[in-house]
């Protein structure tokens, strides 16, 4: 996979699905529900998000409910790649599945200010920031999960799986 460069979206601890996804606006469109995605702790994120960002956040991104809608939401804003503390269980399933990567690295938080260049090198499985030359190390998705999410989720890959053999 090499290394990717994105723009560094900052989050604190806790994020959870509520914050990401507010339970109020859950019953319209996905479209609609981007305009509010994280608005409780970053009023306006979406108007400024841009395709490759990448979030970091710190630890127990993601906790509270299932809700698939926090997971969508992240990917149909253009954000691939989620570097945190710790994740919640039922979050890091949801991205697997929706083809974007967490990437669970102690101390990566402390890294990244709003706005940074956050490097990924999957080959030497360490994420830096190249304005301080600081980095830390995590453990990258091996046998299905990364399958999943090289397929761009589990609804693609599966698509393509029956493509093949169908």
């Amino acid at each position: 996979m090499g290394t990717i460069r994105g723009r560094a979206r900052r989050f604190g601890d806790n994020i959870d699905t509520d914050i990401i996804t507010p339970a109020a606006i859950l019953h319209l469109p996905l479209d609609e529900i981007k305009r509010h995605a994280f608005e409780p702790v970053c009023p306006g994120f979406y108007e400024t998000v841009q395709e490759g960002d990448i979030i970091v956040g710190g630890s127990n991104f993601g906790c509270g409910s299932s809700r698939e809608h926090a997971t969508q939401v992240v990917k149909e804003m253009g954000i691939r790649y989620i570097a945190c503390e710790s994740m919640a269980r039922i979050y890091m399933r949801n991205c697997v599945a929706l083809g974007i990567y967490p990437i669970l690295a102690k101390g990566v938080s402390a890294l990244f200010g709003e706005g940074d260049v956050i490097e990924i090198d999957f080959e030497q499985a360490e994420t830096r920031n190249p304005k301080t030359g600081k980095s830390v190390n995590f453990k990258p998705l091996k046998g299905t999960p990364r399958e999943i999410f090289e397929g761009g989720g589990i609804l693609p890959l599966l698509k393509e799986i029956v493509s093949r053999h169908g």
